[in-house]
């Protein structure tokens, strides 16, 4: 597996999400957007990605979307150890050490699926 937030990492990413299949959306769904930031991510890696779930599909981007439905933070070390499957978000929520906001109940009906996809998927 490559490094977390490199190129080879989001296209790694990018192809597992897309084998996934459809994103199972309630008929007319539009897409949700969540961003979720590492503000203290080493320079020469993003700061942001952003997740976009749709009924054709998901898939992630490097950087921050303004029209974003929520937007998750936390530490670099977190995410990548979120990531790695070192942590799991539940106890990363319940210690405080994810922030949220927004809409994060948009992204409830398909966190299953994406746990399924993505084991260890934000």
């Amino acid at each position: 597996m490559a490094d977390f937030l490199t190129t080879e990492w989001f296209a790694e990413l990018n192809e597992t999400l897309a084998a996934a299949g459809p994103v199972p959306f309630e008929r007319g769904a539009s897409a949700i957007r969540v961003v979720i930031e590492f503000p203290d991510a080493p320079r020469a890696l993003p700061h942001a990605m952003t997740l976009i779930l749709g009924p054709e599909g998901a898939s992630v981007d490097v950087g921050d979307h303004l029209a974003a439905d929520a937007l998750i933070r936390l530490s670099f070390a977190d995410a990548a150890a979120l990531t790695s499957g070192k942590f799991d978000s539940a106890t990363a929520l319940r210690e405080g050490r994810i922030k949220v906001r927004g809409d994060i109940n948009a992204i409830v009906p398909v966190l299953n699926w994406l746990q399924q996809a993505h084991p260890h998927a934000l």
